[in-house]
């Protein structure tokens, strides 16, 4: 079993975190955790009418944010057998990127990802926020300088997606790639852009 711990912030995006949630939960070598900080709650039920227990549902363990002395806030209970353990901060937000970049962690989210950091461990931050001030473009270079994976939610359209939820399962596996997870959520060939559908809204004359 493969450790996985998802830490969900405060910011836009809580039908990906939703989504990647699902995914992970379906994959039997993917021992799931979750941290849910008290700022997503309001989030997720703006953008999905929804409470944390839709996102908590999904993991085996779940530790609260305020717990500072949970397992995630330690050095050894990312280590044990299967593959490398990974933390993903989806959405990220520029809070969470702030306190990880200054080291000045104040709950259990942000104290995981600081020791993912220390340990050596993959660490994906999928950030949301636009447009970005230097403060942000200094404390994602800072981070990414000290081997986390800086992935803003940027959605690829060269697939073609139908549908939102569509988009979301193509970035998800991005996510997942990054984590070195394997997934069979498609990614970009030249045989499957050939295939895709074309878009309703796309003429002749739309061409380059």
């Amino acid at each position: 079993m493969r450790k996985i711990l998802v830490g969900v912030s405060g910011a836009s995006g809580m039908p990906l975190a939703l989504r990647l949630l699902g995914h992970l939960s379906a994959m039997p070598e993917v021992e799931l955790s979750c941290i849910v900080s008290e700022g997503s709650a309001a989030v997720l039920a703006a953008e999905c009418g929804m409470g944390p227990g839709e996102l908590t549902g999904h993991a085996r363990h779940v530790y609260p944010a305020d717990d500072l002395g949970a397992g995630p806030a330690s050095g050894s209970w990312w280590r044990g057998e299967g593959g490398p353990a990974a933390m993903l901060v989806v959405p990220c937000s520029m809070g969470t990127l702030g306190a990880l970049a200054s080291g000045a962690t104040r709950n259990l989210l942000q104290r995981a990802a600081d020791v993912a950091l220390k340990e050596s461990l993959r660490l994906v931050l999928v950030t949301r926020e636009s447009p970005l001030s230097a403060i942000h473009l200094r404390n994602m270079l800072c981070l990414r300088e000290a081997g986390a994976v800086i992935m803003p939610f940027s959605p690829g359209f060269y697939l073609r997606p139908q549908s939102l939820t569509a988009m979301l399962d193509h970035f998800c596996g991005r996510i997942l790639d990054q984590a070195g997870i394997a997934h069979n959520l498609g990614r970009w060939a030249p045989e499957n852009a050939a295939s895709a559908p074309p878009s309703p809204h796309t003429s002749q004359g739309d061409q380059p």
